[in-house]
């Protein structure tokens, strides 16, 4: 047919001339101009599959940043990619008389992806960005009471050029860590060091991990997959190009800094290495001047008891002997004093206090061994804990490995799987009185607040958390007894199963988490008939469950194999009928499921970000179901139609997914979960969105939710009441805004108009406290007065009420505030607490009749605004005057700017700005800055001081002689605030 065709074209040629000819010359040429298509929307990919690669090296070595540019590349290859394959797909089947009329957008499509290979000729340095590594962050730490004199010869050492490796030893609970950290601390505020890096080093000793740590804290990674050897040789040219500190908290076992690589501090290098033990010999081996941490004395003790318990005790009569003898009994152990001391906050009775000291007595005297005393001495304030829930909530913290650091919701979360929260009516219920049990035993000092590290939105961020006490999880491990069959063996190193002559008796509960185990053997089938809760999770290289494994284990109820590489489950955990819940969370090999259709009693099923392609089967008969988490599943196409319907006990569903088309697939079944209280979830429009939220807001039970219109993004979970909407083109479609809205964050959107405030999205959004705008190039200004819209419900009451705001990539925002009129913003952003700003063209920040309204700012963080020149802006009658302006931030804690080449002033020459709640200052690249308008604090002689909340003033290494330069508004201002100086330097210094 195609060679009639082209015979019959061939005499149209020659019969009509040009045009005709040029018709024919299209036609004869699609062919080619499809194959060169195809093969340069190959190399394309091949380009975009090699940048990738390249840039998942770096980041892996460095820790590095991709530019922006990289992604906006990479994100324009993939939408090309997309639309020419779908167009190769279509021209593929079509009519021979069809194609000379296509072969002109052949050509420009292969105009289009040839110009994206000009663009994507990327040099290795061209691809990503260092991240400006601090100087080391602080710790959260107590004030020392006594031990001041310790405190003083460690710093000796640490200032002086004799002694380079120092040990501080100590029994547990004496106070060594405090002390260290207190010595972090005071070394944030010293230039002498570039780096002060904190690690704990925990039992048993792991080099992988310990290398890892270390790496993490010099903002750099190592590979995974390189030997030994190789890491300690990159950690050694990494710690080589600083002077440093390094701090190696609770080391139990001897080790070489040459095998983890960590140079040898001298007085050539000037670096330094501290290590806590509990063993002289341990330190003796590492060649460390030994300090050792004594015991408190009998005032110190009873300082900090006080300290602790609250001096009001001291007002009950009779009780003042009692405390001295209370005291007395904790030996001078810090971490016993305090403990002790919590367990009795808020007890006035006199016959308590005496009961306690007999207790107490009784314990310490039944013992000898030095640590049996201190684990006597913390078992008596876990016995006052007065409920058995709050008790075995407590004894569960020990199933984790020694120092994690577990988030509230993790930890709340465990405590309801094993039903140690019960009986309540809902989750919300069940979360408020998980918070309860955390507050409650961190008041005792049972559990030590702290935060975990997240990554999120390519930054890391801190999460409210706590760990325990090495100590205190020792004491909590001794104390279960035999009875309650626990079996603990998390973070050991394990690279097997115990053998059969290492399982305790009967056991119920066996935590094997953090390990290294690598197989189950085939032959292993342990009977035990007893057991309710299994955790293996992170074995990283834990692959596959013989069938036989849990034939004998029956009585399961929590199977926990988050973060390992299994592909498959055995078909036999179908037979575990008393299953209430299986943990798969981020087992991204996990291709399939065996059924689940007996598992009846199933209440939770985590598979956050699992490998499943398919839902399992039978998951529509889970009729107990209460929590489903399928988030970020990258496989998942879909939940069949009818299956969310069946699971009429949710309360908790997530099923967000990555790509921009939703798995669920009818909302109406989502809509009709009458028990649901938590509901995470994305829409590919706004039509479901709409639709959705309609019969949504009939819900009376529903407590959070995170709702995304598009594609989701980064999420992470906290925000109560979120909507995030992106990559989306909404026109003027009007968006249904969900109840109780907090978190509104919006991404790249389209048709957004000149300004927010005159966006009806945000007509009812009365309840906002958190807007994050990305870019959205249409944005001018965030809120637009005239004296028509200011008395209007659609603008002020929105921002009144605001307490975040985060504008990031607006290439037109000129303005935060547009006034037209006799009109004053006198209540606009009045409750707003911190103003973020990057990668936005304004040149002018804050208006003066702005600044009334700011009076709970907390925190103004200004980055990457290459034309910003004011932060306050002045007015030209400003020059002329002489009178002083003073602007008063009387919460603002933190000011940051960041990377301003333009940045000429923080305010007017004759400006002040009063702000004695400040904590932080940063100033980096900003090279036309002169004066720093900050006034200090006098004291009543009339002399400055620093004011009293400052921690630190960061600046770049390599603006010394900038910072020499800059302008104070009192002379002897760089000379008080030069020990809160903190030199930063970038990676590529």
């Amino acid at each position: 047919m195609a060679d009639i065709a082209g015979a019959i074209i061939s005499a149209l040629s020659c019969i009509c001339g040009t045009p005709t000819s040029n018709c024919i010359d299209q036609y004869r040429n699609f062919n080619d101009d499809v194959d060169e298509l195809r093969g340069d929307l190959d190399t394309l990919t091949n380009r975009k599959q090699d940048i990738e690669s390249r840039i998942e090296v770096a980041k892996a070595r460095r820790g590095q940043m991709v530019r922006r540019e990289v992604q906006d590349w990479l994100k324009q290859v993939q939408d090309i990619n997309v639309d020419v394959q779908a167009f190769l797909d279509k021209v593929q089947g079509i009519k021979w008389y069809q194609r000379a009329c296509l072969d002109k957008l052949v050509c420009r499509k292969i105009d289009v992806v040839r110009k994206m290979l000009e663009k994507g000729s990327f040099p290795d340095e061209g691809l990503v960005i260092e991240r400006a590594p601090a100087r080391g962050n602080r710790i959260p730490t107590g004030d020392l009471v006594g031990e001041i004199f310790t405190k003083e010869e460690i710093w000796g050492y640490l200032m002086g050029d004799e002694v380079g490796m120092i040990g501080v030893c100590g029994i547990g609970g004496v106070g060594k860590t405090t002390i260290m950290k207190n010595l972090h601390n005071d070394l944030q505020r010293e230039t002498t060091f570039q780096k002060v890096i904190w690690v704990t080093v925990s039992h048993p000793l792991n080099v992988f991990e310990l290398q890892k740590k270390i790496a993490g804290a010099m903002d750099e990674r190592l590979l995974d997959d390189d030997e030994e050897m190789m890491r300690a040789g990159a950690l050694m040219d990494i710690m080589g190009r600083v002077k440093f500190v390094l701090i190696l908290d609770d080391v139990w076992e001897k080790f070489s800094l040459k095998e983890v690589g960590i140079p040898d501090p001298t007085a050539q290098n000037g670096c330094k290495v501290v290590v806590t033990s509990r063993s002289i010999e341990v330190c003796s081996y590492l060649s460390c001047k030994i300090v050792q941490v004594q015991p408190l004395s009998q005032e110190e003790s009873l300082k900090l008891f006080l300290n602790t318990v609250g001096d009001v005790v001291l007002e009950v009569p009779g009780l003042e002997e009692i405390l001295e003898l209370i005291v007395e009994e904790c030996a001078g152990l810090p971490l016993a004093i305090v403990v002790i001391a919590g367990s009795m906050r808020g007890v006035d009775d006199v016959n308590v206090w005496e009961n306690a000291l007999i207790e107490l007595q009784d314990r310490v005297r039944s013992v000898k061994d030095s640590n049996d005393e201190i684990f006597n001495r913390l078992r008596f304030s876990f016995d006052r804990l007065d409920s058995l829930e709050v008790r075995n909530c407590f004894l569960y913290c020990s199933f984790f490995r020694e120092d994690y650091v577990f988030s509230r919701r993790e930890l709340i979360e465990c405590w309801i799987d094993e039903g140690l929260i019960d009986g309540l009516s809902s989750r919300e219920a069940a979360y408020k009185r998980g918070h309860t049990i955390i507050d409650r035993l961190e008041k005792n000092f049972l559990l030590e607040k702290d935060y975990r590290l997240v990554e999120f939105s390519e930054r890391t961020i801190d999460i409210p958390g706590a760990k325990m006490h090495d100590v205190v999880r020792d004491m909590a491990i001794i104390s279960i007894g035999p009875e309650f069959g626990y079996m603990i063996k998390a973070g050991m190193n394990l690279v097997e199963l115990p053998d059969e002559h290492g399982w305790v008796k009967d056991p119920k509960k066996l935590s094997l988490m953090e390990n290294n185990i690598l197989e189950v053997p085939l032959s292993l089938s342990p009977k035990f008939s007893t057991l309710s809760t299994l955790i293996l999770s992170s074995n990283p290289n834990l692959s596959e469950i013989p069938e036989s494994f849990f034939g004998e284990m029956l009585a399961l109820k929590v199977v926990d194999l988050s973060s390992t590489a299994i592909e498959t489950l055995p078909n036999s955990i179908s037979e575990l009928k008393n299953l209430s819940t299986l943990r798969l969370q981020l087992c991204k090999k996990l291709k399939h499921l065996p059924s689940l259709e007996n598992l009846r009693g199933l209440k939770k099923l985590d598979l956050n970000k699992a490998g499943i392609e398919v839902v399992p089967q039978g998951m529509g008969m889970l009729i107990s179901l209460e929590y489903l988490d399928l988030l970020f599943c990258p496989n998942l196409k879909e939940i069949p139609t009818g299956i969310l319907l069946n699971l009429s006990s949710l309360q908790y569903l997530a099923v967000c997914c990555l790509r921009e088309t939703t798995i669920v697939r009818n909302f109406e079944e989502v809509a009709r979960l009458k028990k649901l209280e938590t509901l995470e979830c994305n829409f590919d429009d706004i039509q479901d969105f709409n639709y959705f939220v309609n019969k949504f807001k009939d819900f009376q039970c529903a407590t959070a939710y995170s709702l995304v219109v598009g594609s989701a993004k980064d999420m992470l979970r906290g925000s109560k009441h979120e909507l995030v909407i992106t990559d989306c083109e909404i026109g003027e479609e009007r968006i249904v805004l969900p109840n109780k809205l907090e978190d509104l964050w919006i991404i790249d959107r389209k048709n957004m108009g000149s300004s927010l405030s005159k966006i009806a999205l945000l007509e009812k959004a009365n309840e906002l406290r958190t807007c994050k705008i990305d870019d959205c190039e249409e944005i001018e200004c965030v809120v637009e007065l005239d004296s028509s819209s200011f008395s209007s419900s659609l603008c002020c009451p929105v921002f009144d009420k605001l307490e975040k705001l985060w504008l990031r990539g607006l290439p037109r925002l000129c303005e935060l505030v547009r006034v037209e009129g006799e009109v004053t913003p006198s209540h606009v952003f009045s409750n707003l607490k911190e103003l973020h700003v990057g990668g936005c063209e304004i040149r002018k920040l804050l208006p003066l009749e702005l600044l009334q309204a700011l009076q709970n700012l907390e925190a103004i963080v200004v980055y990457g605004c290459y034309q910003m020149e004011e932060i306050i802006a002045s007015l030209d009658s400003d020059a002329s005057s002489s009178d002083k302006f003073t602007f008063t931030f009387p919460k603002l804690k933190e000011l940051v700017l960041r990377n301003l080449p333009q940045l000429k002033s923080i305010c007017s020459a004759k400006g002040v700005m009063v702000c004695n709640s400040i904590e932080k200052i940063e100033m980096n690249r900003c090279p036309k800055l002169k004066r720093v308008p900050v006034q200090l604090p006098q004291l009543d002689n009339g002399q400055p001081s620093p004011p009293p909340h400052l921690r630190e003033i960061q600046i770049h290494v390599k603006s010394e002689e900038w910072w020499e330069s800059v302008e104070w508004d009192h002379p002897s201002a760089k000379n008080l605030l030069q020990p809160f100086m903190r030199y930063i330097r970038y990676q590529w210094d």
